[in-house]
């Protein structure tokens, strides 16, 4: 599927009139008409910064129309309306670990993005919470990868938002993750401490459990919360969380590939915004990964062909997702 794509056509004199379907299909190579209706329905298009969901809606000349396409508008059913939509958010599942009428904390599974994005205002965590019945909608206070598993927090109230907002603002609070890594960490503790885009980052790394030189399961704990930070900071000491297909080796392959990226946010700890009682959540590694380690462990003898490349030597940016 690749990355995201978006394209900014704008409305020439002669386009004036035509559907906002009809004009996305002429003007994107390769999409058709159907698909337009489909990119529309999940919030993918918008018309001079607005968010547009009509098929029908007529053009007029000099407007600007932007479209992203990527994971959302291939995840989703190839079919228009509203049915079609809410078959492609039946699919997921997830946990509430708490709720009061504060906030709510959410085990996430893999695969489902947290909050709207340009390609989609459907199918995301945030999304979703806010149609449930009892409920009402949810702000979002940080986030977590599409790919990553794990506990995250809303705030339901206007309160909930500033407070918690603030804590992660100052890292007032505690964040674990449980990661797998490629090959043998060498150290049983450490702390990486490189900065991320000009901006300091720290992670402080404990080794749980060494897979022979296959992989070494990792317990992660943020001391910062930069964008994609352990991943960027695993990887610029060689060894890559393994299923990450942006920050790792070219040449690394794996005899037992995970069945996606193997990093879980496992606990969350805070002081509760409104009454300052102490919170502690914290959930283990789903069925996915968990199997997948039982299988790495029997063949804990192998090695990885080759051998890991020595580390970069240097930190990626960290550009957003």
């Amino acid at each position: 599927m690749g990355e995201a794509r978006k394209v900014v056509l704008r409305v020439a004199p002669d386009q004036e009139g035509m559907r906002l379907d009809q004009f996305l299909a002429a003007g994107i190579p390769d999409l058709s008409r159907r698909k337009a209706r489909v990119l529309l329905d999940i919030g993918g298009v918008f018309v001079d910064g607005r968010r547009y969901k009509m098929a029908g809606r007529t053009m007029r000349k000099g407007e600007m129309v932007s479209a992203t396409l990527g994971g959302a508008l291939w995840r989703a059913t190839n079919e228009v309306g509203q049915a079609a939509r809410a078959k492609d958010e039946a699919i997921y599942s997830y946990d509430i670990v708490h709720e009061d009428e504060d906030i709510v904390v959410v085990d996430k599974p893999a695969g489902l993005l947290v909050a709207p994005t340009p390609e989609s205002d459907r199918q995301n965590l945030a999304s979703l919470l806010g149609k449930r019945t009892p409920g009402g909608p949810v702000m979002v206070i940080h986030r977590i990868d599409l790919e990553t598993s794990g506990l995250l927090v809303f705030a339901k109230t206007t309160l909930a938002n500033q407070v918690l907002s603030e804590k992660f603002r100052v890292h007032d609070l505690e964040r674990e993750y449980r990661v797998v890594v490629a090959g043998v960490y060498p150290e049983q503790r450490a702390q990486l401490d490189q900065d991320i885009a000009g901006r300091k980052a720290c992670t402080h790394v404990v080794v749980e459990e060494r897979v022979g030189e296959l992989a070494t399961v990792l317990g992660c704990r943020l001391e910062t919360g930069r964008t994609h930070q352990i991943r960027i900071h695993v990887f610029g000491v060689g060894h890559p969380v393994l299923g990450d297909r942006k920050y790792t080796f070219p040449e690394l392959v794996f005899p037992i590939p995970p069945p996606r990226m193997a990093l879980h946010a496992r606990r969350l700890a805070f002081a509760h915004p409104r009454t300052s009682e102490p919170l502690d959540f914290q959930r283990e590694l789903p069925a996915d990964l968990d199997r997948w380690l039982v299988r790495l462990r029997r063949k804990s003898d192998w090695v990885i062909s080759g051998g890991l490349p020595k580390p970069a030597g240097k930190y990626p940016a960290g550009d957003g997702g």
